[in-house]
């Protein structure tokens, strides 16, 4: 399953762990890593010397290419980003926002930059931009989301990361056949063992069908897709009674932390993708991995869609 991105990246697998935040800490990152695809870990909100305590734990556990997802709106984004370089981490995602200011700085210390991006006008701004590579996520993800589907996206941004909607090798073999060259997932690793995630988040995925996700704040400009819950059920009932900008953000404050770390799945946000109905089976990185690497090969694997010219 070699191709363009398993060489730029070092990796076994063309599978990619989404940088999540609350959720993509050093053990699930060094997990994903030695089984063979490229986990991250998520620096959302967190200062920077807690990336850095991340960053060592996690070359603890693992000796193989890991990388650092950074939220460029994040106040500790600047300190995240030397320390990305102070730490001779090999590879980065970004998303809110353009890594334009730092890439000077990551190419000269042979970072590798791979902006995750909803449209095609924003992939083209990010490739002008110098980037290595880019993820083109599509609104099936969980989180925040964009307006295009995988289906639509990927074909018009190729070669490309697929992410959104991809929980199983039929999926990734629907990226490949689209033109992507490796897939990010992030849904499918939250129910993994090494997931320090509450078993109550968990367990929600798990029993997920797939009408259970729902879009909040997309009056706001910052749409975001989890599960529906006592949460998203009064979010939506006052977003569309017009309820103020300020009084719908108060209400999410620290609702992921709530889900992920406190277990709390009826008040705070659950994020998730729709794949959700397809995810039913706790299981190691490990495990995962070698099921999604054996269900893509066979499907695709005598097409000939791997490798390809350096």
């Amino acid at each position: 399953m070699q191709t363009e991105i398993t060489r730029l990246l070092g990796i076994k697998y063309p599978i990619i762990q989404g940088g999540m935040a609350w959720v993509a800490e050093h053990h699930l990152a060094a997990a994903v890593s030695e089984a063979g695809g490229l986990g991250l870990i998520g620096a959302a909100s967190a200062p920077a010397e807690w990336v850095r305590e991340q960053i060592r734990a996690a070359r603890k556990l693992t000796d193989k290419p890991f990388g650092v997802n950074i939220m460029l709106m994040s106040p500790y984004a600047a300190d995240v980003a030397k320390v990305i370089v102070e730490e001779g981490v090999q590879v980065v995602t970004t998303g809110a926002g353009s890594p334009g200011k730092y890439m000077e700085m990551w190419k000269e210390a042979g970072v590798k930059v791979i902006p995750v991006v909803a449209s095609v006008a924003l992939a083209k701004r990010m490739e002008r931009a110098g980037a290595d590579a880019i993820v083109a996520e599509g609104c099936e993800s969980g989180g925040h989301v964009g307006e295009s589907t995988t289906m639509t996206l990927v074909p018009q941004v190729v070669p490309v990361i697929a992410a959104g909607g991809i929980g199983d090798g039929r999926g990734i073999a629907a990226a490949f056949m689209l033109g992507a060259k490796a897939v990010q997932m992030g849904t499918a690793f939250v129910v993994t063992e090494e997931a320090q995630v509450h078993q109550n988040y968990k367990d929600k995925i798990l029993k997920a069908s797939d009408i259970d996700t729902r879009v909040t704040g997309r009056t706001t400009g910052h749409p975001v897709r989890a599960l529906r819950n006592e949460m998203t059920k009064k979010y939506l009932k006052m977003e569309q009674e017009g309820a103020p900008f300020e009084e719908l953000e108060l209400m999410t404050l620290g609702g992921l932390r709530k889900a992920v770390v406190d277990g709390d799945v009826k008040t705070g946000s659950v994020m998730s993708g729709q794949i959700a109905g397809l995810v039913n089976e706790q299981m190691s990185c490990q495990a995962l991995i070698q099921k999604l690497v054996r269900e893509t090969d066979a499907l695709i694997g005598t097409l000939n869609l791997y490798e390809t010219e350096a």
